[in-house]
This record gives C-alpha cells, sequence and structure tokens, in this order.
C-alpha cells in the first residue's frame, strides 16, 4: 500500500469496490464490511505475489487491479478450506 501512494480513506474506497467486484466475479455473497477487508487485503496479498513475479503496479487504477486479483484469490482459498 505504501507504493501506491493512497490514503487510508481511499484504501477504504478502492478497497470496497475491489472486494464488490471480486465477490461478483467470484459469485459470493459478502457483505460491505467483509468486501472492504478482502479487497485491502486482497490487494496486500497480491502486491506481495506479483512483486515474487517482478511485475508492480502503481497507483489507484494499480491498487485496485491488486485488490480485486488478491481477493479472487482469497475467496478461492476459503472454498478450498471449506471444502
Amino acid at each position: 500500500m505504501e507504493d501506491a501512494q493512497i490514503g487510508w480513506i481511499a484504501a477504504i474506497i478502492i478497497g470496497g469496490l475491489a472486494g464488490w467486484i471480486a465477490s461478483s466475479v467470484m459469485k459470493s455473497d459478502t457483505g460491505l464490511f467483509l468486501n472492504i477487508i478482502l479487497g485491502i487485503i486482497g490487494a496486500a496479498v497480491a502486491s506481495f505475489l506479483f512483486g515474487l513475479l517482478g511485475v508492480s503496479f502503481g497507483g489507484w487504477v494499480g491498487y485496485l487491479v491488486a485488490g480485486i486479483v488478491g481477493a479472487c484469490i482469497l475467496i478461492w482459498g476459503a472454498r478450498a478450506i471449506r471444502s
């Protein structure tokens, strides 16, 4: 999140949007609070994983993309653990 140079309020808004998009893509029924958490944690997870591959995103759009990808990974992981 430090690389994206966005504030906490922007992180919450973008994280919520990323979580909502990811829950729509993954057909997961989550609420607003969980969407925000998924988006923010997902962005951190995806940024780490992309960093290992040498890929980096910058700015709001990069944070949104990383949040969507990371939230999808988290939703997939939760489903894999439950079943």
